[in-house]
């Protein structure tokens, strides 16, 4: 566990504001390798540690999948998402 990870009360504030599991399901059936948790624990850690995505640690997903999510994250509007509930448990 790094110092970056979502502890469960985070996790349980934005489980809700990610895409359904299946909604990226490839059209082969075969489910997804990493939790969304997962994926934005390494996002957090290369926010907060400023590592190059290439060196993530080994116990994170991969530094492509990691990206792949952040990108698709950002263009469906999943991050404004989070960031205005961020916004709304601070007032």
């Amino acid at each position: 566990m790094y110092p970056s990870d979502l502890t469960n009360d985070e996790w349980a504030i934005l489980k809700p504001l990610f895409p359904d599991p299946g909604y990226d399901t490839p059209k082969n059936g075969r489910p997804r390798d990493w939790s969304y948790r997962l994926i934005l624990n390494a996002i957090f850690y290369l926010t907060k540690t400023g590592c190059q995505r290439r060196m993530l640690p080994s116990d994170f997903p991969p530094w492509s999948t990691v990206y792949t999510y952040f990108r698709i994250w950002k263009q469906d509007g999943t991050w404004k998402k989070v960031h205005d509930s961020h916004n709304a448990t601070k007032a």
